[in-house]
């Protein structure tokens, strides 16, 4: 029996892979994880690519990661939505909380905000040197939004509580680059209200970002949303599988093998008979077997 006994009515998952490269396997990981976590509740699973950093974008990568799915038998249930498309809708969310009088313009540079500021959860905590100044300014800026002191948790589905304390854990943090790129933050907050999605399932290397989501969707009036943070792939020498590891691509022509590694890595115990069936046997299995709870075990 399913130890998760999440009451859904109405269930939206999403993956929204960067285009940055080919799938490899941890972001197969996340993509397996939200997939099962949706079809096991008869939800609905849709799939976003997130482009919004152009300079990060590899041109292709989108298509290909699309075909990847395809070929893993992954079936996404609405259009392919790409923030590159959406910039107008986060510049309205920037509008309304420069409305509310929680934006300023920033000029520091990394260095600066290095040298003058503390470590925190994501790095160097911004120490609110240009809190004061006006919007209006000729130098090229980002776009910080001011946080306080209120204590943001939420409880996630495999490894519990988790709070944080924005002005004290990550300070004000960048809404709009300097180069006038729209931040993950942002844009993922914003998409995840238009596009309805109630459950976000994802690796536990964006369990720190969680409560600046929580703060923007409480900021925007959306409403707060479900989450599961999954166990993250790492190489022998303990790092985050990436394009910048230089993670393996997955290999199409062996399908079957990449999702039944995916299914062990996430403690579901595929039974060893799935090896010699088809993908469609696999899928089958798993979104009837799936066991949240399994994850828990492993944070």
């Amino acid at each position: 029996m399913n130890n998760d006994t999440t009451k859904v009515m109405r269930y939206r998952g999403r993956f929204a892979p960067s285009p940055t490269g080919p799938l490899h396997f941890g972001s197969l990981v996340a993509a397996v994880g939200s997939y099962l976590d949706a079809k096991h509740h008869h939800g609905q699973w849709l799939v976003r690519i997130e482009d919004v950093d152009t300079p990060r974008t590899i041109p292709g990568s989108a298509d290909t990661i699309l075909r990847t799915l395809e070929a893993l038998g992954m079936e996404w249930d609405e259009t392919v939505v790409y923030q590159s498309q959406r910039t107008h809708f986060y510049q309205a969310a920037l509008h309304e909380l420069q409305r509310q009088g929680l934006l300023y313009p920033c000029t520091c540079s990394r260095k600066e905000i290095a040298d003058s500021s503390i470590v925190g959860i994501s790095g160097p905590i911004y120490p609110g040197t240009c809190r004061n100044r006006p919007m209006i300014q000729q130098k090229a800026h980002a776009l910080r939004t001011r946080t306080n002191n209120e204590i943001i948790q939420f409880q996630d589905r495999a490894s519990g509580l988790y709070r944080q304390q924005l002005a004290c854990d990550i300070g004000d943090f960048v809404l709009r680059r300097a180069d006038g790129v729209y931040a993950y933050q942002l844009a993922v907050a914003v998409d995840d209200a238009a596009q309805g999605i109630t459950h976000v399932v994802r690796g536990a290397d964006l369990l720190d970002s969680t409560p600046r989501q929580i703060y923007l969707q409480r900021l925007l009036n959306y409403p707060t949303l479900r989450y599961l943070h999954l166990p993250v792939a790492t190489n022998t020498a303990g790092e985050k599988l990436s394009k910048q590891t230089n993670a393996a691509p997955i290999d199409t022509n062996h399908a079957l093998a990449h999702l039944i590694e995916a299914l062990r890595f996430l403690r579901q115990n595929p039974p060893p008979m799935l090896e010699y069936g088809n993908i469609d046997d696999l899928w089958l299995w798993a979104q009837q077997n799936w066991h949240v709870d399994r994850l828990r075990v492993a944070h």
